[in-house]
């Protein structure tokens, strides 16, 4: 089973987690793709009190971006979260498959050709990129965007 790792702020927001974060998950599995939610794989919630958490919780990041096969990162904000922006960085220099999804309307960039800042799509095609980048959670599992396409190739 591919395993994605779930680069996502929803964890730090009770509401977000319960009402946003569920819909996006499900939408991944629904593809048999075994998702790596940092929040529930890390336990954050209350760590604040133990000492050298933050650390901790940073690394075991870091080591599940580099495990995982793919990121999907929810690039919502202006500018994003910059906990997502650091795990995207990390996916795009290991060179692992980028999926991005932003289903808020507001522009954060100069370039006239996309939405976000142009180094997010650095790891993207640069012909259709369109296809690796999902503006609803329904969009997630089409058969002609990129990430069902990777999703049902056998080969990582």
């Amino acid at each position: 089973m591919k395993k994605v790792y779930l680069a996502n702020p929803y964890g730090f927001s009770k509401q977000a987690k319960e009402s946003l974060l569920p819909a996006i998950v499900r939408q991944l599995e629904s593809l048999g793709l075994e998702v790596w939610e940092p929040f529930a794989r890390n336990n954050q919630e209350g760590l604040t009190d133990t000492p050298g958490w933050a650390y901790r919780v940073g690394q075991k990041d870091v080591s599940d971006v580099r495990e995982s096969d793919a990121i999907f990162a929810v690039v919502n904000g202006t500018p994003p979260d910059e906990g997502v922006m650091v795990e995207l960085g990390i996916a795009i220099a290991l060179g692992k498959p980028t999926f991005l999804f932003r289903d808020d309307f507001r522009r954060c960039t100069d370039s006239e050709d996309y939405p976000l800042n142009l180094m997010l799509f650095a790891g993207l095609p640069a012909e259709g990129w369109k296809a690796y980048y999902y503006q609803s959670v329904e969009e997630i599992t089409e058969p002609s965007k990129a990430l069902a396409r990777w999703a049902a190739d056998p080969y990582p």
